[in-house]
């Protein structure tokens, strides 16, 4: 059965932080792994002239790690913005257009960034 080309996300205050809570535990989860696998080749460099080797790997490892910093910093930016919006007005059941538009921009650079996945996924948030 083939994967689908475009999902649909509704998206309500809670489900949209479930979402970033979904996002935030992959950005742990892939920075985890990026620093164990720098630790393992650090370990494995025995001279100076292991470095040339080894070094494009901990390259790669190192954008990684900033690119799953970047994302919660910009997840924090998210919960920021809906808590102050949820204690200025109260029962609003949707999501502001600032809100939507950032977790709609933080969906499809994540699966531009999956390099296992398709990279043609659009969401319509």
């Amino acid at each position: 059965m083939p994967r689908p080309k475009r999902k649909e996300i509704k998206l309500t205050n809670e489900s949209a932080l479930g979402l970033m809570q979904e996002i935030y535990n992959e950005c742990v989860e892939q920075r985890t792994t990026a620093i164990r696998i720098q630790n393992k080749m650090i370990g494995f460099m025995k001279e100076a002239a292991d470095m040339s080797l080894i070094g494009p790997v901990l390259k790669e490892q190192q954008k990684i790690v900033d690119s799953a910093i970047d994302k919660k910093l910009s997840l924090s930016k998210l919960m920021a913005s809906i808590m102050s919006k949820s204690t200025d007005s109260k029962g609003v059941d949707g999501l502001d257009g600032n809100i939507r538009e950032a977790l709609t921009e933080m969906l499809n650079t994540s699966s531009e960034d999956n390099k296992d996945g398709d990279t043609t996924l659009n969401y319509k948030v």
